[in-house]
């Protein structure tokens, strides 16, 4: 993370802002309202709002990543860009409100999987019915990373948390299904990532 005119500034939420936000905007064409989950510097925030000015967008985070969040939605000053909630996913302490879409960007492989658990348990209960988890990262599948970059991240990952890492398509696939969600579509996007987007059933 780099400093930006007194913003905290992520270069990987620039880079990849752009083809997010192309896949998102015909899957949100009828949406309302979006609880974004690890908003971090609030960058995904002000350009998605600002590239879908239909959508109320809901950020939240851990209390201490507030401050950057706050800098950037100040700064756009957009309307439908809310400042964040504070949201653990480990807590049960979820927001009241209801949700077309919860939109979530490399938080799976940063946190354990008891926390990713935790997660789409989380997210069942904020989504309205026929609801969208929209889900950004690297992931494997059968066992394999996509990429030998991949990879390596996935080994850095482990040597620095050892309960953290790249999660397997098919373990996420299960989850979801256990939490009520239905596979939707999985894309493809730049730099070894995917876009996961699994519908609300239950």
């Amino acid at each position: 993370m780099m400093v930006s005119s007194g913003k905290p500034f992520s270069p990987a939420s620039e880079r990849n802002r752009s083809s997010i936000v192309n896949s998102l905007q015909p899957l949100l064409v009828d949406a309302r309202s979006v609880l974004e989950i690890g908003s971090g510097t609030g960058q995904h925030a002000v350009f998605f709002g600002e590239h879908m000015p239909h959508l109320k967008w809901q950020t939240s985070d851990l209390r201490e990543n507030h401050s950057a969040i706050r800098m950037w939605i100040e700064e756009a000053g957009l309307p439908n860009v809310r400042p964040p909630l504070e949201l653990d996913v480990d807590d049960n302490d979820w927001p009241i409100e209801r949700f077309d879409v919860v939109y979530t960007a490399n938080t799976l492989h940063i946190c354990s999987w008891s926390s990713v658990e935790n997660m789409f348990s989380g997210v069942s209960s904020v989504l309205n019915a026929s609801g969208l988890f929209c889900v950004y990262g690297p992931f494997s599948y059968d066992g394999r990373h996509t990429s030998r970059s991949n990879a390596d991240f996935d080994l850095s990952l482990r040597a620095r948390d050892p309960r953290s890492g790249i999660r397997t398509f098919e373990q996420v696939h299960e989850l979801a299904q256990r939490n009520k969600m239905l596979l939707k579509d999985d894309q493809a996007m730049p730099a070894n990532n995917r876009l996961l987007v699994f519908h609300q059933t239950g």
